[in-house]
């Protein structure tokens, strides 16, 4: 398998230096919702239980963007 950008792996994070916070907030999420999520290792959590994290952190994400968009069409 190449390691282009056509291959498929949409697990990458698109700007570097949001690495971080992005980690940060994957933990925040699974904490909010009850997920044990720990560093390391992870492979005990079921694909559900990893979806709900990812899929959380999309919705909170989509929410805080509406909420900047929002706000620009007001001010």
């Amino acid at each position: 398998m190449s390691n282009n950008n056509s291959s498929g792996n949409s697990n990458r994070i698109n700007v570097p230096e949001a690495r971080a916070a992005m980690e940060q907030f994957k933990f925040e999420v699974a904490n909010e919702i009850g997920v044990p999520l720990k560093k390391g290792y992870n492979g005990d959590l079921t694909s559900a239980q990893n979806g709900y994290v990812g899929g959380y952190m999309v919705k909170k994400m989509i929410e805080q963007q509406e909420k900047m968009m929002a706000e620009k069409n007001q001010g």
